[in-house]
């Protein structure tokens, strides 16, 4: 009597919906207490980071060691910069979301800009060579755009508690702390509003390269004016 064989069993669509499904919470698992990877939508941050970047973000770097001066931070502008950016409507702000979601598109609400003031600094541009100060001493600022000056616009603010004083590395292009003076909050970011530090840049491939963190405090006396 002949034996009938087993046929192999296919996978179905119920597999492939389960597969995806897991790797969905898998990658939302990681992205909200690991690594996220975020879009560069504008130049506010060249020459290190271009409009297009897709940048890798750390969520955990700073929950032992707090941001410093010259720390780049990745944050939510909700209640400080969001004013910058007026909604969208239900509709965009779903599709926005998505995008930012497999790092198409930035989110509405989410800034990357240079820690420059930390809570009860002294935050004054320019003194008398032009140079950006902050409790009385200049400010050595090697990552600005090229041609850029620490800031056109003059201000002198102190730093409340619990908030961070931000601007972007291209000054002459950047919507940062300067831009909000008049508004509610006076442009300073809570601290717990800071979501990560950004250690990777991921795309284009020929800009893959490591974000490194300072190894200080960026604000140091300039020497001779310089």
């Amino acid at each position: 009597m002949e034996q009938t064989k087993r046929q192999p069993r296919k996978l179905g669509w119920r597999f492939v919906l389960l597969a995806v499904v897991l790797a969905v919470l898998i990658s939302g698992l990681v992205r909200s207490l690991w690594l996220d990877v975020y879009y560069i939508p504008s130049a506010s941050m060249e020459p290190l980071f271009r409009e297009g970047d897709r940048i890798l973000v750390s969520r955990t770097d700073f929950r032992a060691d707090p941001a410093a001066r010259g720390d780049i931070v990745v944050f939510d502008g909700r209640g400080s910069f969001a004013p910058l950016n007026s909604g969208n409507g239900p509709v965009l702000d779903f599709l926005g979301g998505a995008g930012h979601w497999i790092g198409l598109s930035g989110g509405d609400n989410t800034y990357i800009k240079r820690v420059i003031g930390l809570p009860g600094d002294h935050v004054v541009c320019c003194d008398a060579g032009g140079h950006l100060t902050v409790n009385g001493q200049q400010v050595a600022e090697p990552y600005l755009y090229a041609g850029d000056v620490p800031s056109e616009l003059k201000f002198s603010v102190l730093v409340p508690p619990g908030r961070l004083w931000l601007m972007g590395d291209h000054r002459s292009l950047s919507a940062d702390s300067r831009s909000l003076l008049g508004a509610p909050g006076g442009g300073m970011v809570p601290q717990e509003r800071v979501i990560g530090r950004p250690v990777q840049i991921i795309w284009p491939l020929d800009r893959f390269t490591a974000v490194a963190r300072p190894s200080g405090a960026a604000t140091t006396t300039a020497k001779n004016g310089q």
